[in-house]
């Protein structure tokens, strides 16, 4: 398994938590607002987590206003 950065682990451990709350639909901005990161630090990691990480899979699923992300567990 890949080496995570601090940011990484971050939004990892957020995605973990929510998805096991049933929730599945992100936007880069709200994941950005509850880690204190801005929305493209969050929306430039998701693709590549999504290679790295064997716990979810991280689908781009479609775009208005900013990216709205599936994340689901492997």
């Amino acid at each position: 398994m890949s080496e995570y950065s601090d940011e990484e682990q971050r939004i990892m451990a957020y995605l973990r938590d929510s998805v096991s709350r049933g929730q599945q639909y992100f936007r880069s901005k709200n994941i950005a607002d509850a880690l204190g990161l801005s929305s493209k630090q969050v929306g430039v990691r998701l693709p590549n987590l999504d290679e790295k990480s064997e716990e979810v899979d991280i689908e781009k699923w479609g775009r208005a206003r900013s990216t709205t992300w599936k994340v689901t567990v492997s």
